[in-house]
């Protein structure tokens, strides 16, 4: 049985995995974690002094997560981390933390699987296309901007290429950041807030005469929890540090 505790149990992604965990014959539920219930622990070092925790789930906000998993893996926690919003730098300190700590690390953008392959077909075409840009649409009470799934699309494709920008004339901006911001292989993303979605994206491909678009959209959390119990299931077996459900799929 795995002892699972959830932070940010309150929220609408935590919910649907506390439900989850209690729904799965594998797995037992060991904590809440959130600070906005004084019914729940408000800190997975709090939890930890009273709760027997082989591995913490975490969707909070971008602004604790790092702590969060620096906490777990320094006490061995294993940690599954849905949050978006670390930084390349962050990743790979929690790599080098999870790695000497033997302890498993997974992170994922996103958890759905038709997500997933979304990027994977996205790496793809990424071969066979020399112009590409991301559109990603979320809620607007997301706070991250890009998304970590337009992030993670955009490192894949750049193994292709060193640049999806080929014939573009000089751009003047009129309006700053009009044309999205610049990632990997100078990929344009473009982030929408708009209430009425809940996570979106385009990725659209361009060559003399043609244009190719690969669209994923989630219209219910639920969709995620499949690739959160792989992921969960995974570090049960193992002890790696693992960045991407795709590794794993």
């Amino acid at each position: 049985m795995i002892k699972v505790a959830v932070c940010g149990a309150m929220g609408k992604m935590g919910k649907e995995v506390v439900n989850t965990i209690l729904e799965t014959p594998e797995t037992e539920l060991a904590a809440k974690i959130d600070t906005a219930s004084d019914e729940m622990y408000h800190t997975i070092e709090a939890a930890r002094k009273d709760c027997d925790i082989d591995l913490v789930i975490d969707f909070t906000q971008p602004e604790s997560i790092f702590e969060n998993a620096k906490y777990c893996l320094t006490h061995k926690i294993k940690m599954v981390i849905g949050t978006t919003g670390l930084t390349d730098e962050q990743i790979s300190e929690l790599k080098k933390l999870s790695e000497s700590n033997n302890t498993g690390c997974f992170i994922a953008p996103n958890f759905s699987t038709g997500a997933v392959l979304m990027m994977k077909c996205a790496e793809l075409c990424a071969r066979y296309f020399d112009n590409a840009e991301i559109i990603e649409l979320h809620h607007n009470r997301k706070k991250d901007a890009p998304s970590g799934t337009a992030i993670k699309t955009a490192l894949m494709m750049s193994k292709a290429k060193e640049s999806f920008t080929a014939g573009n004339c000089p751009e003047t901006e009129t309006i700053q950041g009009s044309r999205g911001g610049s990632s990997y292989s100078d990929i344009h993303i473009h982030s929408v807030r708009m209430p009425g979605f809940m996570a979106s994206q385009e990725v659209i491909f361009g060559s003399m005469g043609q244009t190719l678009t690969i669209r994923h959209d989630s219209s219910d959390r639920k969709c995620y929890m499949p690739g959160v119990m792989l992921a969960v299931k995974h570090l049960a077996e193992k002890n790696d540090f693992v960045y991407g459900l795709d590794n794993i799929l």
